[in-house]
C-alpha cells in the first residue's frame, strides 16, 4: 500500500497550537479553526491512492472530492479573514492530493492567525464576488457554514479511510490536540 507521505514539520496543525491567553470573539474563532486544521491534518495524513478513490456508498463522494470541497470552504474562510471578495472561479483547476492538503492547511493557518488578533468579528463578512455586484453575508454564516461544514466533512474523510482499511493515527487526541509519540 503506497501512501503520500509528507513531513509533519512542513505543514501546520500537526498539533493544535497553544491557546490564547484571553477569550475574545477572534480568539474563539481562531481556536475553532485550529481544531478544524488539526482534524483535517490527521484525517488526510498518509492517504493512499486507493483511499482517495474510496466512497462509503456508490452514490457518495470519494475522499479526494471531499478534500476538494473542504479546500473550497477553506478559501471562503481565508478570504473572509483577509477581507477580500471570494471568487468561485478559482476552483476550476484540478488539484492533487498534496496540493489540496497543503493549500487547505495553509488557508486555515492564515485565517487563524488573523482572527487571533481580532477583538470584533463585525467587519469579517463573507463577500462573494459577483459579475454586477458582490453578495455580502455576515460572518455568522461562516461559523455554521464553511467552518462547521468542514468539520463534518473531516469526519466523513476519517470514516471513509477507516472503511477503506487505513484508519487515522490512533495516537492523536482530539480533546487535547496532541499526538502521543
Amino acid at each position: 500500500m503506497s501512501t503520500f507521505a509528507q513531513s509533519t514539520t512542513e505543514l501546520p496543525f500537526h498539533e493544535v497550537p497553544k491557546h490564547a491567553e484571553t477569550y475574545t470573539a477572534g480568539t474563539v474563532v481562531s481556536r475553532m479553526i485550529d481544531g478544524l486544521g488539526f482534524r483535517f491534518y490527521w484525517a488526510t495524513e498518509g492517504l493512499t491512492p486507493t483511499d482517495l478513490d474510496f466512497k462509503l456508498k456508490a452514490d457518495g463522494r470519494p475522499i479526494l472530492d471531499l478534500m476538494t470541497h473542504v479546500y473550497s470552504m477553506s478559501c471562503i474562510i481565508r478570504d473572509a479573514a483577509l477581507k477580500v471578495p471570494h471568487i468561485r472561479e478559482t476552483f476550476k483547476k484540478s488539484l492533487s492530493y498534496t496540493e489540496l492538503r497543503t493549500l487547505t492547511l495553509n488557508n486555515y493557518k492564515t485565517a487563524s492567525d488573523i482572527f487571533k488578533e481580532a477583538d470584533d468579528l463585525e467587519s469579517f463578512n463573507i463577500v462573494f464576488k459577483g459579475v454586477e455586484k458582490n453578495r455580502i453575508v455576515p460572518f455568522w454564516n461562516a461559523i455554521n457554514g464553511p467552518i462547521e461544514d468542514s468539520v463534518w466533512h473531516c469526519g466523513q474523510i476519517a470514516a471513509s479511510r477507516r472503511a477503506s482499511g487505513n484508519p487515522i493515527n490512533p495516537n492523536i487526541n482530539h480533546f487535547t490536540g496532541t499526538v502521543k509519540d
